[in-house]
């Protein structure tokens, strides 16, 4: 009876021994050169990204079975990348991250059966993923069995689009086919200096086209969080990254089932907003910078904004009122005076659909001259991106508030959720201007032939542009055929938002009977 205890303590310091090996690495020169590159090991990012202590690791002592090219003189436990569940602000996340140590973080079969399988549980528990990248992409000594493994995370990823948050982290390189999997996610974050994400390479780009370019200058975190708009978010280094994916996850449902978390808010719901009033000029041709206005609205003038610099000339950020979740989509008069374009378009309409898969509800701000006149606007196909933005407004059915600040003219202005799409509450600032154009413009069209025989032509243009706006653009003609709910003070903007929200807290919308529908792409 004595001998056995003895013999499992032997095998405890073995056990033990095996997974501080696979947790330290192939050696403690690969984790400087870790370091020294600007990166943290994929064990350090896990205990950054969950709570202290909360991490269970999966499949710690999986090995591959790959032979060949010396693969089988090297089979290192966790084979390359590190997978399990913990949880961020005590809600459970699933994660993975690749271990860039081990065979660069290359992805081969036994890698990607553990991503596989650490996806099929986030699914089944219903909780949100997040993947730390940081991989050489596929193990080119396993050949195609590494593709197939992609192609099963591809798939996946698919799958639990619209069912739980989806979240990638670069951290590292991400090139070839293994870029596909962030862009198939719902958010994606990158470092600067460190991640770089591309197809083809810079020595592929300069053999095909002779140019000449960086990693960082062809797919860096600056070039896709300005340029491309692949990245969400983008940071200056890992520990500001993680904190801001635990702040997003703090403000996401677990899945789609379920509504975002809601919190006890400090600030009160009846708060007046009269500081609107200096920040907001009434004079439509000013400019002023929106984010001034959702600091001023939302609780305590916090805001997540996601895709903060590519097509600034709209806003999409998260926030809370009244400790409630709410997605915000604004027009940015600081920005292109706030038109409407092909990106601009793209983002929001991706946003929108973002917060209606998980029950987020919408709030639009809308301050628009109209889209952005142009060849390359027209040729770019912006009835189609456009189309795009319409389609995901009219195909959410989250509670939608509409406020109307100052203009709202066009096309855009029925994009913008109006009405007449859709949305359950329109509200308007005595400031609003609704209609076809500006009044300008909408006088040298009616009013062409009599300003051009007049003896005075910009007297005339004068009283006719004066004529059209008191006739058609004053403040009420909106609210007095039923377009707008009701034309409200500033001051009262952030009560009545909430008020409008907390009613349309149990919203039900019924949908038609179909497969899916076929959005404009």
């Amino acid at each position: 009876m004595s001998e056995a205890p003895a013999a499992f303590g032997n095998r405890l310091v073995e056990l033990r021994e095996i997974k501080e090996a696979a947790r330290r690495g192939p050696d403690d020169a690969a984790t400087q050169r870790q370091h020294e590159r600007g990166k943290l090991t994929a064990h350090e990012r896990i205990e950054l990204l969950l709570d202290p202590g909360s991490f269970t690791e999966l499949e710690a002592l999986r090995r591959h079975r790959a032979t060949g090219f010396g693969l089988e003189q090297r089979r290192p436990y966790s084979d390359g990348v590190v997978c399990g569940w913990g949880t961020v602000h005590g809600r459970t996340v699933f994660v993975y991250a690749h271990d860039f140590r081990v065979f660069g973080g290359a992805l081969g079969e036994a890698h990607a059966q553990k991503i596989h399988k650490v996806m099929d549980l986030a699914e089944a528990a219903g909780a949100p993923l997040v993947s730390l990248n940081d991989g050489a992409g596929a193990r080119i000594q396993e050949g195609v069995t590494a593709l197939a493994g992609y192609g099963g995370i591809f798939r996946r990823n698919t799958r639990c689009s619209g069912v739980i948050p989806q979240i990638s982290v670069m951290l590292g390189p991400c090139a070839g086919g293994a870029a596909y999997s962030p862009a198939l996610t719902d958010f994606v974050f990158m470092v600067r200096g460190t991640s770089q994400m591309f197809i083809t390479g810079p020595d592929v780009v300069q053999a095909v086209t002779g140019e000449e370019i960086t990693q960082n200058g062809l797919g860096g975190a600056d070039v896709h969080a300005e340029t491309s708009g692949v990245a969400a978010f983008a940071y200056d280094d890992e520990a500001t990254c993680l904190e801001d994916v635990r702040y997003l996850l703090s403000l996401l449902p677990a899945n789609n089932n379920e509504a975002p978390p809601h919190v006890p808010a400090a600030d009160p719901p009846d708060r007046r907003t009269d500081r609107l009033l200096d920040l907001v000029p009434t004079d439509p041709a000013r400019a002023y910078d929106m984010g001034d206005v959702l600091a001023e609205i939302v609780d305590d003038g916090e805001f997540l904004q996601v895709h903060a610099a590519w097509a600034a000339n709209v806003v999409c950020a998260f926030a809370r009122l009244d400790g409630h979740v709410v997605g915000i989509v604004a027009n940015q008069p600081a920005v292109l005076a706030g038109v409407l374009d092909i990106e601009s378009s793209e983002k929001a309409a991706r946003f929108v659909q973002t917060c209606d898969a998980f029950n987020i509800p919408l709030v639009t701000l809308v301050d628009v001259p109209g889209f952005l006149p142009g060849v390359g606007q027209e040729h770019g196909g912006i009835i189609r991106h456009g189309a795009k933005l319409l389609y995901a407004y009219c195909n959410a059915t989250v509670p939608r508030v509409q406020l109307i600040l100052r203009k709202a003219y066009g096309g855009a202005y029925i994009v913008m959720d109006s009405r007449s799409i859709g949305t359950d509450v329109s509200l308007a600032w005595p400031t609003n201007e609704i209609a076809v154009m500006g009044a300008e413009g909408a006088a040298n069209v009616i009013f062409r032939r009599e300003i051009k025989a007049a003896d005075d032509p910009e007297a005339v243009r004068a009283l006719k542009i004066k004529e059209y706006r008191t006739e058609l653009m004053h403040p009420y003609y909106a609210a007095e055929r039923g377009l707008v709910d009701d034309v409200i003070e500033p001051g009262e903007t952030r009560r009545l938002l909430i008020r409008s929200l907390a009613m349309l807290r149990a919203k039900h919308a019924d949908v038609p009977a179909r497969k899916h529908g076929n959005p404009p792409v």
